[in-house]
């Protein structure tokens, strides 16, 4: 695979949960339809009432909201946790920031940095590194070797699409390889919640190192994705860079709100991890019944078909949106939302393999 086989373009990037240009483009309407295409827990947390003053007050660092994101993540302390406008955020400013953090010498005049990703995974991370100047190369996650002539890498963790989940001792091993050339390792750890022991494969106890950047998000296992917050976990230097980089109030008073209240709910936590892992090999049998070969996170299933774009339009056409990936040709599935929508989805997913015959 070559370098041009990842897509640097910039561009609004394609992303799940489009429903409305999907009610548009099959003429269903909006609430009609059953969304699997993002992988957001169906079952958010329920937020109790907001407070006034979440709303009337300027957010403040003083609330004790980074120390419980620290403890909730098992970050070393509040200095090593910062929190931003999503992790989106901080994927668009992490890029132009390392280039001015490098703390050896790139290894000739003039060059840019290699940054490793992987061809098939969060699709904002390779564009936004191209725009920053850094030369992006593909990463296999696969297997367990980083380039050697990598300066940074990228890792989803999970990966999203394809589930792919790297042990923490390889990816202590990456970091250890590239701290030591004044480079560093991004973990993007935004699907770990939902596992039985979220723990046991994130680098959140790590993020003193320098050299590491871990992300988190509260939007995908709490089901919270529309309060647009998220976290990076890394060293107090690199934090108090990025967060000059970011400017003040980047969480709202009502996001920071909802989150401690998910944070500190460990009852609702330890329950929905369980009906988590029940829906989701659920998910994988159903997709099983009818010869596809899932592989599955708690939130998402993904298969390789070789007519996926067919796949998906005949799930669309019965008002089941999915999400679609070219290459390799592929579906992501996320849980249905209730014992109505599994119904319907089951009937549509027959459906629709027998449309493609």
């Amino acid at each position: 695979m070559s370098e041009t086989d990842l897509d640097t373009t910039p561009r609004v990037i394609a992303h799940g949960g489009n429903l409305h240009d999907a009610a548009r483009r099959y003429g269903i309407a909006w609430d009609e339809w059953i969304d699997l295409s993002t992988g957001i827990n169906p079952h958010g947390y329920p937020v109790p009432p907001v407070p006034a003053s979440a709303w009337r007050r300027l957010p403040e660092d003083g609330d004790g909201f980074a120390a419980c994101a620290a403890r909730y993540y098992g970050a070393p302390d509040a200095q090593h946790v910062l929190p931003v406008a999503g992790s989106q955020a901080a994927i668009r400013a992490l890029p132009a920031l390392l280039s001015t953090l490098l703390s050896t010498p790139l290894p000739a005049q003039g060059r840019t940095s290699r940054v490793a990703i992987a061809p098939l995974t969060y699709g904002e991370y390779a564009p936004a590194f191209a725009q920053a100047g850094h030369t992006v190369a593909p990463l296999d996650i696969e297997s367990a070797a980083l380039p050697d002539d990598t300066t940074h890498a990228v890792v989803v963790n999970p990966n999203n699409p394809t589930a792919s989940l790297i042990d923490r001792e390889t990816l202590l091993r990456w970091h250890a390889q590239l701290a030591a050339r004044g480079g560093t390792l991004i973990v993007d750890e935004a699907f770990a919640d939902a596992f039985g022991d979220p723990l046991a494969a994130s680098l959140a106890n790590f993020s003193g190192r320098a050299g590491l950047v871990v992300l988190r998000s509260p939007g995908k296992f709490f089901g919270l994705a529309g309060a647009r917050c998220g976290f990076a976990l890394a060293a107090p230097e690199l934090l108090a860079a990025l967060r000059a980089r970011l400017g003040a109030w980047t969480v709202s008073g009502p996001a920071r709100h909802a989150v401690t209240h998910a944070f500190e709910d460990a009852a609702w936590q330890g329950a929905m991890r369980e009906r988590l892992a029940g829906e989701s090999a659920r998910l994988a049998a159903l997709l099983g019944s009818h010869g596809l070969a899932p592989r599955a996170t708690p939130l998402f299933a993904w298969i390789v078909h070789a007519r996926a774009a067919q796949l998906q339009d005949a799930l669309a056409a019965r008002a089941v949106w999915t999400r679609r990936f070219d290459s390799p040709a592929s579906l992501r599935f996320g849980l249905p939302a209730s014992e109505d929508e599994w119904r319907r989805f089951e009937a549509a997913l027959a459906q629709a393999m027998q449309a493609l015959g």
